[in-house]
This record gives structure tokens, C-alpha cells and sequence, in this order.
């Protein structure tokens, strides 16, 4: 006979969601059928790390995002782990390219050929069409969570730190931490 206490089994239904939301987030509609998001679970003592960049990331901020960092960094320390989602902003198929012109530049060619500028926290201009991507795979990983009963949130804060630590190669990051409890610990902070 196996017995398992409640926060084992927890631990490993947050490890089994955010796996399956990494999959939902591979899945999920790509403009043109061009896929370039990029996903990384990250738990264990990679956490605190993250933590720390996001309490660092407060530290160069006006006093009201401040505040949201350290806030933000607080509930990814009492989180079970993070799932990173993110995009390279390139424009897609540059041979067929759209030329929408909703990146600010006038073609496709003109977006690629400008030099990615580091902003504050991610790199830009980008693809409109990676941008929406990168939305529908973040709706995506977080419905399933959602279904799942896994408590979950979306946050650029986890990005903007996830971004500065190198850890995905995507030029928007979205971290997305998971907890089970008794309470929400993303709502009502």
C-alpha cells in the first residue's frame, strides 16, 4: 500500500499542470501557422532566483511599479512553481511577408532590418502577429490551469525579471505562477 500526503500530491499536480500548460501554450493557433513561442517551467531553489531578480527589478523602478514588484516576488515565493511563456518578435515568413504596417514600420523588411532595442524591461518593435500569438498561448495555458483548479495569474513583473536573467530567448516574456491552497494567494493580496 502507498500512501501520499496532500502536499506531495499538490506539488506534483502543480508540476503535472504547468507541463500540460506548456504543451496547451505549444498548441494553441499560430498566426500563419508559424510557431515561435518559447516556454521553461521553473521551480525548486531556480525559484528563489527568480524571486530575487524580481525583488532587484523593485529596486530600479518608480515607487508605484516598485511596490508591484515586491508584491509580485512575495507570491512567487509562496508559489510551487512558474511557467515562462514567451515570443521572438520577427515578423513571420519574411519571403511572403503581410506588410501590415501595425509594427509602425511600413513593410515587414523594415521591421526586420531595424535593430532590436533593449527597453526597460523587454526588446522591441515586434511582429503584431507574434504579439497576438504570444496572447492566445497565454489564454491557452491559463484556461487548462483554470480548469485544473490550479490558482494561477499572469504577470509581467515574472517576465520582466525571467527576461533579465536570460532565461527564455524570447523578446516579451509572461510568467504565470501556480499554487495550490486553501486560498488564492494571486487574488484578494
Amino acid at each position: 500500500m502507498s500512501q501520499f500526503r496532500s502536499k506531495e500530491v499538490e506539488r506534483e499536480a502543480v508540476r503535472m499542470t504547468a507541463v500540460m500548460m506548456a504543451s496547451s501554450a505549444r498548441t494553441a493557433p499560430k498566426a500563419r501557422g508559424l510557431d515561435a513561442i518559447e516556454t521553461m517551467i521553473v521551480d525548486g531553489s531556480d525559484l528563489e532566483l527568480l524571486v530575487s531578480a524580481m525583488e532587484d527589478k523593485a529596486k530600479e523602478q518608480p515607487p508605484y511599479l516598485s511596490s508591484i514588484f515586491d508584491r509580485d516576488a512575495r507570491n512567487v515565493r509562496n508559489s510551487s512553481c512558474v511557467l515562462l511563456i514567451g515570443v521572438v518578435g520577427n515578423p513571420k515568413k519574411i519571403e511572403e511577408s503581410l506588410d501590415c504596417g501595425a509594427c509602425g514600420y511600413k513593410t515587414c523588411k523594415d521591421l526586420l532590418n531595424v535593430r532590436k532595442r533593449e527597453g526597460k524591461d523587454f526588446s522591441g518593435p515586434i511582429c503584431i502577429f507574434q504579439a497576438l500569438d504570444l496572447g492566445i498561448a497565454l489564454g491557452s495555458a491559463v484556461k487548462l490551469a483554470s480548469g485544473l483548479n490550479v490558482d494561477n495569474r499572469m504577470m509581467y513583473t515574472i517576465g520582466a525579471a525571467a527576461k533579465k536573467l536570460h532565461l527564455l530567448d524570447s523578446d516579451i516574456v509572461i510568467g504565470i505562477p501556480l499554487s495550490v491552497s486553501g486560498k488564492n494567494i494571486y487574488f484578494d493580496r
